[in-house]
């Protein structure tokens, strides 16, 4: 009976034991992900009695104190984004076929993916807010007068970002890399190629579904940006991302409804730049990757 059903769906070759495995993932995604967002999207149509059924979405668009957190959240995520995959293609580029003391270095890179966010932050502090180790050192060595004001803005976020996120993309990008077979980059040398046009034109249209999948997964963990830009920012302020609106709105002020609204918002968007980072993605190459071990 079993296999009747596999071949309607066009499994006819599935694996059972890999869909029974996934099996509890699946059940994970629809009890905490499905049910809270669609629980929440029907929740951000019920207005007030007597109100239009786009009443919450009207009231944080209508407020330019609500809508200006749109654009600081713009604002902090997408340079962040294109900062950590700039730095994290080179490097994981140059270290695709190891190099040496590559376990030291790699361990160095993605230590702040141990620490967690708030002591990710408070490491921050200490080393550069303005009676932070960095502006102690500058002052007592006579290069600065006055503190260097790098925390406690919208510089202290971005550097706690990407602190947080960079080894998460480096090691990605880096297991993508080392997975093109060598042999491609060895036949572009072979035939006159030289080191960068190899890089640009070869291995980087390879490398591209990889870059595109660590900058949407970069991106979205950026634009989520809430613990982050409270310690490290100005809350209130500059800083008052998306996801700190839709937190007061349903902690502070326990409306809901307003909440799931403004959260369904920040869906909305970062759905709009998936979508459009994935659309330059296939302008800029359609193939796949071919390889899939080191040499």
């Amino acid at each position: 009976m079993l296999r009747s059903f596999y071949f309607k769906l066009g499994f006819n070759n599935l694996d059972r034991t890999a869909f029974f495995f996934l099996l509890p993932s699946l059940l994970f995604l629809i009890i905490f992900f499905l049910y809270p967002f669609f629980y929440g999207l029907v929740l951000s149509f019920t207005p007030e009695p007597g109100k239009p059924i786009y009443q919450n979405f009207y009231m944080f668009l209508a407020d330019d104190w609500q809508r200006s957190t749109i654009w600081k959240t713009i604002r902090l995520a997408i340079p962040i984004t294109f900062l950590v995959v700039f730095v994290s293609v080179p490097l994981a580029y140059t270290m695709r076929r190891g190099i040496r003391f590559e376990r030291v270095v790699t361990t160095f890179l993605i230590l702040p993916v141990s620490l967690g966010t708030v002591l990710l932050s408070e490491g921050v502090l200490g080393f550069l807010g303005s009676n932070g180790w960095l502006n102690q050192f500058l002052m007592k060595i006579g290069l600065l007068k006055e503190s260097l004001r790098l925390t406690y803005n919208y510089t202290g976020v971005l550097i706690g970002l990407f602190m947080k996120n960079f080894p998460f993309c480096f090691l990605m990008l880096l297991g993508y890399v080392s997975g093109i077979n060598p042999e491609i980059e060895n036949s572009a040398r072979i035939l006159g190629a030289r080191p960068m046009q190899v890089f640009w034109r070869v291995m980087l249209p390879l490398m591209a579904p990889g870059i595109t999948i660590a900058f949407c997964l970069v991106f979205v963990l950026d634009f989520a940006v809430f613990p982050t830009a409270i310690l490290l920012g100005q809350p209130a302020g500059a800083t008052r991302t998306i996801a700190i609106a839709a937190y007061q709105m349903a902690f502070e002020h326990y409306d809901m409804p307003k909440a799931s609204a403004i959260a369904m918002m920040m869906a909305i968007i970062q759905i709009i730049g998936l979508a459009f980072i994935f659309a330059f993605r296939r302008r800029l190459y359609r193939g796949t990757s071919l390889g899939i071990t080191k040499g």
